[in-house]
């Protein structure tokens, strides 16, 4: 399988980094991500968006969204993007104070720009009554239903919570707790509309150990939800999943193994995987099947990479942005992978087993 990539933005002024991307109504890829002084440094940030008419092939000139926050009381941390059924563009963002910084995740402030003209021009910030860092997309779920989620903490762990409208963003729910579990850390939520209600929560477990990621289910539209599993996407960090046109789901996730800081261990794996419908509603991690793949490794001595965006294009090949340190050293860059999800696996259409479902040609089983 190939794996195609290409510069997205590599500037060596600025630290880039926690990109996502949407398709537009015109076939244009926007990209957004976060510039700073450093990952660690949040002194000067600002978002930024740059575009491509190629399918993520080649970029244009980045662009601001917001004002650069050097000696302002706020600083942007996390941006996500998203294509409405409209045609209208939305980008969601945590506003932090600089004072207290993610210290008090009361305080942070989700702020909402949108887009009528596919990226030329932005209207806002509206804030948001959703507190908390790293929310997900702005999402639609089953009946227009609006949803918005992000991270806060729950008697002193890290917890998800959403919020949704079913007014069109106009009046919204009262708190809704998607994930909380006293012996861990869930946080980075991405909430994965499946249709008849169904909607499932996929979770970075963030007690630095190389935990799998978690999951959890609503059965109606993000009301309530269900009890947590582990999902087998090992050692996860900010699974970012998307359903592909073929009905199966994309993952796309920082692999962090967990242990010593030594030889820069932990931030360095950028992973994909492919699962399914069933897999995500699933009752017990022995139920799911995924099948993980590589996308890009971070060379540098203090590697930063993983949290990234993806989206599928009109001829089917994937689009995906990440970023990463690698070769540019003292700042992270921006990088976009294209692949064909149907090169993923080779033998899709071969007869299967019908005790295992594994290839029939290749199977001990089928062959006795």
């Amino acid at each position: 399988m190939e794996i195609e990539k290409y510069t997205v933005s590599r500037d060596p002024a600025h630290y880039a980094g926690w990109p996502d991307v949407t398709l537009t109504a015109d076939g244009k890829l926007v990209c957004v991500f976060s510039e700073c002084t450093h990952h660690c440094v949040r002194s000067n940030t600002q978002i930024m968006l740059i575009d491509s008419a190629d399918g993520g092939r080649t970029w244009g000139n980045k662009r601001p969204l917001t004002e650069e926050t050097k000696g302002l009381a706020h600083y942007y941390n996390c941006p996500r993007i998203s294509t409405l059924p409209d045609g209208e563009l939305a980008v969601i963002v945590d506003r932090i104070p600089s004072a207290s910084g993610e210290g008090s995740l009361d305080d942070c402030v989700d702020v909402l720009y949108r887009s009528k003209d596919n990226g030329a021009s932005w209207s806002g910030p509206a804030e948001l009554p959703l507190r908390g860092i790293v929310p997900d997309k702005y999402r639609l779920l089953d009946g227009g239903r609006h949803c918005i989620a992000a991270q806060q903490y729950l008697k002193g762990h890290l917890a998800e919570y959403l919020r949704y409208s079913d007014d069109g963003g106009l009046s919204w729910s009262d708190p809704v707790l998607v994930a909380f579990e006293s012996r861990l850390n869930l946080c980075e939520v991405c909430l994965i509309p499946l249709g008849e209600g169904k909607v499932a929560a996929l979770l970075r477990e963030n007690s630095g150990v190389g935990y799998d990621c978690y999951k959890s289910v609503s059965c109606d539209n993000g009301e309530t939800w269900g009890p947590l599993v582990e999902f087998p996407l090992p050692a996860c960090h900010r699974p970012v999943a998307e359903v592909l046109r073929d009905g199966r789901i994309l993952v796309t996730f920082r692999l962090c193994q967990g242990g010593g800081c030594g030889m820069g261990s932990g931030a360095q794996n950028f992973f994909g995987a492919l699962t399914d419908r069933e897999s995500l509603l699933s009752v017990r991690r022995n139920d799911a099947s995924v099948r993980l793949f590589p996308i890009d490794y971070d060379r540098s001595p203090r590697p930063d990479t993983g949290y990234s965006g993806h989206v599928q294009l009109p001829d089917g090949t994937v689009c995906i942005v990440n970023y990463i340190v690698d070769d540019a050293l003292n700042v992270a860059q921006i990088r976009s992978y294209r692949l064909d999800p149907k090169e993923l696996i080779l033998d899709a259409e071969l007869e299967r087993c019908r005790f295992c479902n594994c290839p029939a040609k290749r199977c001990r089983r089928w062959k006795k």
